[in-house]
Parts: structure tokens; C-alpha cells; sequence
């Protein structure tokens, strides 16, 4: 008997000995298609990968920022509608400040499927392009008095094309970055978009009062963002790329929304971003109605409203709430800013009788703060609730819970921006059945302490499994 060993080579060491083949290179195809894109192949990254990144993110800004200043373009205008001729009611100035909400929020689900379908350097020009709807139909139907309500609702809807921007701007820019900056890239790309809102209540009323206000004149708060869509388009054109490897999820987003916890978040990101982009919606008019002597400081020969500052400060304090759930923990730094939303909503309503302008504004600058740094806080729970429904479920099911929590992430960003239909809703039936704002605020303060009390009972309780887990 021969003594020496004899080990037939199995498949495992057969294929541990064989060369591993080297990545696809980098290839550009017509169209600026590209395949071998490997943002987590650490050496792609830093020769080709991070210049390509950061071109497309700088375009997809500028797309998504002009996307919510479009958004929010209806309800700066509407402020000057009664001065130009328009015989609208207050409820109907309500309906043109809400429709752009429900129409974004409800474009977010179906924009968040369009970067996989189309490629996103080609959905961005065709998503940029589609502004030149909302501010075009506006230009033309505010110059003239006589335009009826019905075109007018119909024309403000449009403007839901610019809410309906972030999900893909979002979709798209996740596959540029590798995992340890995705945060990072994201959270630049969602600030320049609500920097939007902020910019246009600024810029609008200065450029109206400089043509002077009227039919003619208020044509410029839509012709003037014309230049720079165009400018945009041009730049996703010749300047972004589509990914091969860029696919949407919908088996992942139909698992995610049979999840409870996708609903729980939904209501919460209500709550938060709802709240920023409601109160941003109506806080030129809340101005106008409430303080009709502060509606706009004449500066020179222009006029400056100071409502730009409340979606101001909402967008520059949202990664400040982010990185306080880094440091503490989602869900206490939501508990705390619902628990402060809920003391300013009632402070505005008992300090209302004091006609103290400064006072108001103040109260609803910080509310506007606590909302943005509600945005970063409740944004930053939701990876960490999936990651201890992965733990439970140890993978045991047919989706991940990486793609469930990657899904719901734009999903409940859709949900949450109903809130911005909700609140002027909420206001508009408060003031035709009181004659005043007063109950929309202390339905406003119950809902916090409602929203408070369900993130407590999900997130926080000891004992529980989210609870005993820091989410």
C-alpha cells in the first residue's frame, strides 16, 4: 500500500487557484451611457470615479434646486394676485398654494422608477426640461386678470413637476457615491433642492416690484426662471452620464410598504418635512393676511419679503439634525423636536393677539428650525430600524432589508410631502369656518404631541426591540 496521499483538487481549491479576472474597464457608449462604473472599488474611485461623481451631483443640484424654487413658485405668487386684478377668494388662494404639494408628493413615487427606466443624465434634462411647464403657463395666465380660476389650479398643479424632482435627483445620485459617502453626497444634493424654495421667496418679490406690480409685472415671477431651466437642461445634457447599473427597486418598494414600521415613518416624516414644506408653502401669505404692514420692506426700488427666511433656516438646519441622531440617536432628537414644534405651534397661537410682528417671525423661525433639524433626525432612523429588522430576520426572507431600507427612504420622502397639501388645507378651512388661524395651530400642536407620543411608544420604549436598540 502506497503511503503517499493523493488529494483530487476540488472545485473550491480549483477555483481559489485559478486567476481572478480582471474588472471591466470603464467604457462610455453613446449617449453618455457608461458600463463598469465601480464607485466601491476603492482604486476607481479616486482616479475616475470621484471627478465623474461630483460633475453629476453639481448638475443634479442646480436641476433640483430649481425643481423646489418651481414648486414653491405659486404660492409666492398668489401674495400679489389681489394687487394685480385676480377677484379670487381666500379659499381658492389656499387651493393655488396647496395643488403643487399634492401633485409633487404624489410624482415622487412614479419619478422615483424614472432613472432606472430612462437613465438618469436623461431623465434629469427631460425632468429640468418639464419646468419650463408650471413657469411658462404661469407667466402668461397671471398677465392677464381675466384667466380663469380653473386654468389657473390647473397651470399651479403643474408646478408639482418641481416636487416630483427630488426622488430622482435622490435615485440617481445613490449610484455615483460608494457607501461611506452616499450620506454626504446625498445630503449636499437634498440641501441645494430645499435651498430652492428658500432663494425663490427671496428673489421673486424683488424682481416683481422692480417691473412694478400688475398683470404685466407679476408675468416675471415665471419668465425669469426660463434662462436658467434651459441652462440646466443643457448642462445634465452635456455634462452627466446614465449608469448601466442604475436599476429601480419595485420589488423592493412593494416589500417595503407591506413593513409597518414604512408607515409609522411615513406619518413621522409628515410631521417633519411635511411641516417645513407646508409652512414654507404658506408663510407669505400667513404675512400678508396676518401682518399686512410687513408684508415686504421696500429697499431701494425693490421689495424684500423676509418669508424666505423661515425655509432658509429649515434647509441650513437639517444636517445640524442628522448628525445630533448620529451623536444621541434618532429617535430622542425626534421625540425633542416634536416636543418643541408642539410648544412654538401654541406659543405663535397664544402671541397672536399681541400683533407683535417680530415676535411671530421669531417663533416661526425656530419652528422652521426644529422642522429642518425634525427632516435630518427622522431621515437618519430609518436605515438604523432596518437594520434591526435584518438582525431579526437574519436574511431569512426574499428581499433584503438593505433594499427595503433603501426603498423606503424615497418612499416615505414621497408620503411626508403631502404635509406640504395638509397644513395650507388645514389652515384654508380654519379661517372660512372661524375667521381666523387659531384652531389649524392647536390642530397642529395635537398632531406633534400625537407624533411625539408614537415615536416614544415605537422607538423609545425600554423593553421594546427598537427601544433596547439606540434606533
Amino acid at each position: 500500500m502506497s503511503s503517499e496521499l493523493h488529494i483530487d483538487p476540488s472545485p473550491t481549491t480549483a477555483r481559489s487557484s485559478a486567476p481572478v479576472p480582471p474588472p471591466p474597464a470603464l467604457r462610455e457608449r453613446p449617449g453618455r451611457w457608461l458600463d463598469g462604473y465601480r464607485p466601491e472599488d476603492p482604486a476607481f474611485w479616486e482616479s475616475a470615479g470621484r471627478p465623474i461623481a461630483r460633475t453629476n451631483l453639481t448638475w443634479s443640484i442646480l436641476a433640483e434646486f430649481l425643481g423646489f424654487a418651481v414648486w414653491q413658485l405659486w404660492a409666492i405668487t398668489v401674495v400679489f394676485l389681489p394687487g394685480a386684478g385676480f377677484p379670487f377668494s381666500d379659499s381658492q388662494i389656499f387651493w393655488l398654494i396647496s395643488i403643487p404639494s399634492l401633485v409633487g408628493a404624489t410624482l415622487r413615487i412614479p419619478y422615483t422608477f424614472m432613472v432606472g427606466r430612462f437613465g438618469g443624465r436623461n431623465w434629469t434634462v427631460v425632468s429640468a426640461l418639464l419646468l419650463l411647464v408650471p413657469t411658462v403657463g404661469l407667466a402668461l395666465a397671471v398677465g392677464d386678470p381675466g384667466t380663469p380660476f380653473g386654468v389657473m389650479l390647473l397651470l399651479a398643479a403643474t408646478a408639482g413637476f418641481g416636487g416630483g424632482n427630488f426622488a430622482s435627483s435622490m435615485a440617481n445620485i445613490t449610484f455615483f457615491y460608494p457607501v461611506r459617502e452616499k450620506g454626504w453626497a446625498l445630503g449636499l444634493n437634498a440641501a441645494g433642492g430645499n435651498l430652492g424654495t428658500a432663494v425663490a421667496q427671496l428673489v421673486v418679490p424683488i424682481a416683481v416690484s422692480l417691473v412694478a406690480l400688475g398683470a404685466t409685472g407679476l408675468s416675471v415671477a415665471g419668465w425669469l426662471w426660463v434662462p436658467f431651466i434651459l441652462f440646466a437642461a443643457w448642462g445634465a445634457r452635456t455634462y452627466m452620464h446614465n449608469l448601466s447599473h442604475a436599476k429601480g427597486d419595485l420589488v423592493g418598494s412593494l416589500a417595503t410598504v407591506r413593513e409597518p414600521h414604512f408607515w409609522v415613518m411615513s406619518f413621522l416624516y409628515v410631521g417633519t418635512f411635511g411641516s417645513f414644506i407646508g409652512f414654507s408653502s404658506v408663510f407669505p401669505k400667513l404675512i400678508a393676511d396676518t401682518f399686512p404692514g410687513f408684508s415686504s420692506f421696500t429697499v431701494g426700488a425693490a421689495a424684500l419679503s423676509l418669508a424666505f427666511l423661515g425655509p432658509l433656516v429649515g434647509s441650513v438646519s437639517r444636517p445640524y439634525g442628522g448628525r445630533l441622531a448620529d451623536r444621541f440617536g434618532g429617535a430622542p432628537v425626534t421625540v425633542a423636536v416634536f416636543a418643541v414644534m408642539a410648544l412654538l405651534a401654541l406659543a405663535v397661537v397664544l402671541t397672536l393677539p399681541l400683533a407683535d410682528f417680530w415676535l411671530f417671525l421669531g417663533l416661526f423661525l425656530l419652528l422652521f428650525t426644529a422642522a429642518g433639524m425634525g427632516n435630518g433626525s427622522t431621515y437618519r432612523m430609518i436605515p438604523s430600524i432596518y437594520r434591526v429588522l435584518g438582525l431579526r430576520q437574519q436574511q431569512d426572507v426574499a428581499v433584503s432589508t438593505e433594499r427595503k431600507a433603501s426603498a423606503a427612504l424615497g418612499l416615505i420622502g414621497a408620503v411626508g410631502a403631502y404635509g406640504g397639501f395638509l397644513i395650507p388645507q388645514a389652515l384654508n378651512l380654519s379661517n372660512t369656518t372661524t375667521g381666523a388661524y387659531s384652531a389649524a395651530f392647536h390642530g397642529f400642536v395635537v398632531f406633534y404631541v400625537v407624533a411625539l407620543a408614537v415615536t416614544w411608544a415605537c422607538y423609545l420604549r425600554p423593553g421594546t426591540e427598537m427601544g433596547d436598540s439606540h434606533i
